[in-house]
């Protein structure tokens, strides 16, 4: 039987912007209310003629209309966040080799965004659907200032690199070189190597009339040859060959305490390229990119088993549509004309690339130099406090029967911590069961060794395996498989939704009672991201989380329609109508004179509900201070909207990934931490869990570091109400924190006490 797994939210707004109770469909609606409904609102036409006629309650005054312009458009907001990915590059003030780790991110980035993001504008466009979101602008205006926000951007990425990072790292002996550029001995070297490890797999392909123009995969480098016959007589023919994706990126010519040197692997082809048309002319030869569609479609009402379904799709997904094609600047115009024609791509959709191609392979140069002077000063993440005496590790159970913890991710350990509660959890006899929710983990994960060795120890082992978490299905399919093989019993959440909360829950037999302890955490159980992303967790043995937690997990495995928690806002039903009754508190206590306040730190803001209850927020004198480290569709500083709201967007050497809301201020005020940004599809379409954060030293470092974040005297990029992002402090050599050193810092002094 199958569960919708939607159902309408229990309060609405009505016609003066407030909540009120949502009527059961059994309840007449006023007509008022329907002449107020959203356009997308489901009320039919016959309760409108049925309906019975009532006065509006004008007891309090309504509110003045919020303007039509008061969203950013979500794309080139994000477009704006990879820009300021693109300034850590572009700044002389960040070490080298992390400028040329910043110009790879910056790319792999825009791929994510084009086979995800215009991908879907460009699948609604041609479907004739609608333009989802605030911003109204129409699909093919949006996709029009893309491709002109890219092109600028692209044009940057490139000119940093040719003029900035790559000059300066050959004068620190790191080149990235051409064929020309080597000697008798390395091209001696280097032929052999083609002719052992390159050549067996390379593939030249014909296009004429017995040969059809073959498929390109997504984000494949390719070369497109251009040759004749030797008498030079006949027209121009055209072969594509695909650079192999089993070989590094960049031959090592040389790597040692003296020089790196990298060849590009496509150079090396190209000077072979006589080996694979022996008898022929070459006249030219260009590399070209394309990027598909990588969206998965699958109908979950429909297909008996999710797994099977995802692996039909997933064997799909290199053939979807193009979105983007990139050529090298350098390519001739009836190359270029040919690639659009057989790859059907519009003019739009072509970015010329000066210089290097995909350079998310500098990857490959920042982790195969070993250049410390070059990158940022090592840390080592620090055990919390509260969980080691000394050299002797405490127990995880122990300690959390003394009171909750709260980790900040990378500075305290993950592996001292949020591992070792998992780890200890499977090998303690006293632990009777196991639930665990999997979004992404890694390749060599430690959390999957302990589930599956707690199921070898007759532990009962409940695992929520989200099979549809992008660009991760493959890896989480083979996990959930071995899991399963393991004895744990593996389900994947709720039809139509996906599961991104980050719980865990033990469940202890101490004497003869029974105790649950938790973990609810703001980021994936992934070890090796949990070293570059920054992420709060709280591990508690906590009577209600323990409750609240067991109920979320009955909800994810079994028929429980649980919608009421104790210290949890779970999604899709509670997160964003719990978030707004927090924010119209405020606005009350700011109304009747007090000292209001509201804070967020998340990824993303998009979410028009919510935003618009910020702006009311404001109107009524509540100060509002947003961390939004990706887009941001709220407007700030917009006088007589937004007047008391500041937007701070931070980024440096880890990924601001936590999520954290504060309301109130003093002793009074409310903290939570957990996995939902504020984008429809995470409170709508996900299950999400916010947990209350109750202790006082956890109180006292979300303050911490929500205040240093929105400090005057932090590095960071501040919004302004027209969309433009500036650098603050405009001028570096001003003096400033960076959050995320000063944090390091901190935790390193209280390590050391």
């Amino acid at each position: 039987m199958q569960i919708s797994p939607r159902t309408p939210e229990t309060r609405r707004r009505g016609p003066n912007g407030r909540f009120v109770p949502r009527r059961t469909e059994a309840e007449p609606v006023p007509a008022s209310e329907i002449l107020q409904a959203a356009p997308d609102d489901p009320t039919t036409t016959e309760q409108v003629v049925t309906a019975s006629i009532e006065t509006p309650d004008l007891s309090e005054p309504l509110e003045p209309e919020l303007p039509e312009d008061r969203f950013l458009n979500r794309e080139l907001s994000w477009l704006d966040f990879n820009a300021r990915v693109l300034t850590l590059a572009e700044d002389p003030e960040t070490a080298l080799l992390e400028r040329a780790k910043f110009l790879a991110i910056f790319a792999s980035n825009l791929d994510e965004f084009y086979m995800v993001r215009v991908a879907g504008l460009k699948r609604r466009l041609s479907a004739g659907l609608p333009m989802r979101g605030g911003d109204r602008s129409s699909l093919r205006n949006q996709l029009e200032m893309i491709s002109q926000r890219t092109a600028d951007l692209v044009t940057r990425h490139s000119g940093c690199f040719a003029d900035e990072v790559r000059p300066k790292l050959s004068a620190e002996g790191i080149e990235i070189v051409r064929w020309a550029d080597l000697d008798a001995p390395e091209r001696e070297r280097l032929r052999t190597y083609f002719r052992e490890q390159v050549f067996p797999v390379l593939t030249p392909l014909a296009v004429d009339p017995a040969h059809p123009f073959p498929y390109i995969s997504n984000r494949s480098l390719n070369l497109a040859v251009v040759l004749r016959e030797p008498d030079d007589s006949g027209s121009e023919l055209f072969a594509r060959i695909k650079v192999p994706n089993n070989v590094p990126r960049f031959v090592t010519v040389q790597n040692d305490s003296r020089a790196a040197r990298f060849l590009p692997v496509e150079e090396l082809i190209a000077a072979y390229l006589d080996q694979l048309f022996p008898g022929m002319q070459l006249q030219e030869w260009h590399l070209f990119r394309v990027t598909r569609n990588a969206e998965l479609e699958v109908d979950e009402d429909r297909d008996e088993d999710l797994l099977q379904a995802l692996e039909r799709e997933l064997a799909q997904r290199r053939f979807g549509p193009p979105v983007r094609l990139e050529v090298a600047a350098s390519i001739s115009d009836h190359v270029l004309d040919l690639l659009v024609r057989e790859l059907d791509v519009v003019d739009s959709d072509v970015q010329r690339v000066p210089g290097l191609l995909d350079m998310s392979a500098l990857w490959q140069v920042f982790g195969e130099v070993d250049r410390d002077d070059l990158k940022d000063r090592p840390f080592v993440p620090s055990t919390h406090p509260q969980l080691a005496d000394g050299e002797v590790p405490r127990s995880v159970f122990n300690r959390l029967r003394d009171g909750d913890i709260l980790v900040h991710h990378p500075y305290h350990s993950f592996s001292t911590s949020v591992q070792r509660f998992i780890e200890q959890a499977a090998a303690d006899p006293n632990v009777l069961a196991i639930k665990q929710t999997l979004y992404r983990t890694s390749g060599d994960s430690p959390i999957v060794d302990a589930l599956v060795d707690a199921a070898a120890a007759g532990k009962q082992v409940v695992v929520l395996v989200e099979v549809k978490a992008r660009f991760d299905e493959v890896a989480n399919i083979a996990w959930a498989r071995t899991l399963e093989r393991a004895g744990c019993h593996v389900v994947y959440g709720l039809v139509g939704l996906k599961t991104h909360c980050k719980t865990s829950l033990v469940v202890r037999q101490e004497g003869n009672q029974i105790r649950r302890y938790c973990h609810i955490g703001t980021g994936n159980y992934h070890p090796k991201t949990a070293r570059l992303y920054e992420d709060f967790g709280m591990l508690t043995a906590d009577p209600e989380v323990g409750a609240d937690v067991t109920d979320l997990f009955n909800v994810l495995t079994g028929y429980s329609r649980q919608r009421s928690y104790r210290r949890l806002l779970v999604a899709p039903h509670g997160v964003r109508s719990g978030l707004i009754e927090r924010i119209e508190e405020q606005a009350r206590i700011a109304r009747e004179g007090g000292e209001a306040l509201v804070q967020f730190k998340v990824n993303s803001l998009v979410d028009e509900e919510t935003i618009d209850a910020l702006y009311r927020a404001s109107r009524d004198g509540v100060k509002v201070d947003l961390v939004i480290r990706g887009m941001c569709a709220l407007r700030p500083g917009v006088p007589g909207l937004s007047d008391n709201i500041r937007v701070r967007s931070i980024v440096g050497r880890f990924l601001e990934h936590s999520r954290v809301f504060r309301f109130g201020v003093g002793d009074d005020a409310e903290y939570w931490i957990g996995s939902a940004d504020l984008m429809h599809r995470n409170l709508d379409r996900r299950v999400e869990a916010l947990v209350r954060v109750t202790l006082p030293a956890g109180r006292e470092e979300l303050r911490y570091v929500l205040e240093l974040s929105m400090s005057d005297g932090t590095e960071g990029f501040d919004l302004a109400g027209d969309g433009t992002w500036h650098r603050h402090p405009a001028n570096l050599t001003d003096p400033h924190v960076h959050l995320q050193e000063a944090l390091l810092r901190r935790v390193a002094s209280k390590a050391a006490k």
